[in-house]
């Protein structure tokens, strides 16, 4: 039920920030209705399918790792760390990043810069050397 209370709060959000109905957050996410209902009332096999739940998170601007943890599911992973534990700078700085995107005390709108943010830069061209 935890899922059920994510999904909500989610459909609640949207509604509040966005203005969307069902249909509306069922067109920008590509979830069906059908299935947005279903994962209120809590009712799937299994799990939901996790492509839907990743896609529903983007469109929402929701960290996956949230979703994943309402349905019991382990987060992507531990970030690997270098021999004798010690985070690369990379890699720690992209620890601290969605530890504050999972912070609960983290303002939304401070969520929601970071990740235009790294959207941002997730699609800017690579350049090449040479």
């Amino acid at each position: 039920m935890a899922f059920a209370r994510f999904v909500r709060r989610a459909i609640d959000d949207a509604r509040e920030e966005r203005g969307w109905t069902v249909t509306d957050l069922a067109t920008h996410t590509g979830v069906g209705r059908s299935t947005v209902f279903r994962w209120l009332a809590g009712d799937w096999q299994d799990y939901p399918e996790l492509a839907k739940v990743r896609g529903f998170c983007a469109a929402l601007d929701l960290p996956v790792a949230a979703a994943f943890r309402a349905l019991g599911l382990p987060d992507a992973g531990p970030v690997p760390r270098r021999r004798g534990g010690e985070d690369a700078p990379v890699e720690a700085d992209v620890r601290v990043i969605l530890e504050r995107l999972a912070d609960p005390t983290v303002p939304a709108e401070e969520k929601h810069h970071i990740r235009d943010l790294l959207r941002y830069l997730a699609r800017r061209p690579v350049r090449r050397a040479g």
